[in-house]
């Protein structure tokens, strides 16, 4: 069974998938899904494209250049079938893809620890950036500021208690001296009748 690769985003084609597309010129293009077709038809660049392998190749999120992609790739020389040569071919394959996976891993390590960083330094400056937001502005003062804005704060409390018992007595004496003016004016009304 042979895996193609798609011809615009590179991913795997299996047998029986796909969409096969031959050019006037006799030159074929094999895609994985009708999303890699449309996107061939409108002619956009692969390597511009985000998703596709070509992009994140050349971007560098991929590992792009090792040995292991050399020994995978096609040659049309025939070679004289021996059971030897097939059993070789076929540990010398597993062994291939067992050291590629731990490279793409390790790659992967890497750019993990690069992008942390990143974040890190990001998070700091912005931090920096907004210290105003965390840190209270009382932190900047000593303990002898921090004394003198308490007394300040029991002075104002103390006089508006004070002013609020004032005021408390004056609406209360204000009321005792409507209720006596009314009762005159009653009485003043009564004796005119």
């Amino acid at each position: 069974m042979r895996v193609d690769r798609c011809s615009f985003c590179s991913g795997p084609l299996y047998p029986g998938h796909g969409i096969q597309f031959v050019r006037n010129d006799c030159k074929s293009f094999k895609f994985c899904r009708s999303k890699c077709h449309k996107q061939f038809k409108h002619k956009r660049n692969p390597r511009k494209t985000r998703w596709t392998k070509a992009y994140r190749k050349a971007a560098n999120k991929e590992l792009t250049v090792d040995p292991a992609f050399e020994i995978e790739k096609r040659r049309n020389v025939p070679v004289k079938y021996s059971r030897n040569l097939w059993q070789q071919t076929q540990e010398a394959m597993k062994r291939i893809a067992e050291i590629r996976q731990r490279r793409v891993e390790h790659f992967a390590k890497i750019r993990a620890k690069r992008a942390q960083k990143y974040k890190d330094e990001c998070d700091k400056r912005e931090v920096q950036r907004d210290i105003a937001l965390i840190r209270s502005p009382a932190s900047k003062l000593t303990i002898k500021d921090l004394v003198k804005q308490a007394k300040k704060k029991a002075k104002v409390k103390i006089i508006t208690e004070e002013q609020i018992g004032k005021e408390i007595e004056a609406d209360e004496e204000e009321e005792d001296y409507n209720t006596s003016e009314n009762e005159s004016e009653l009485e003043m009304e009564t004796e005119v009748y």
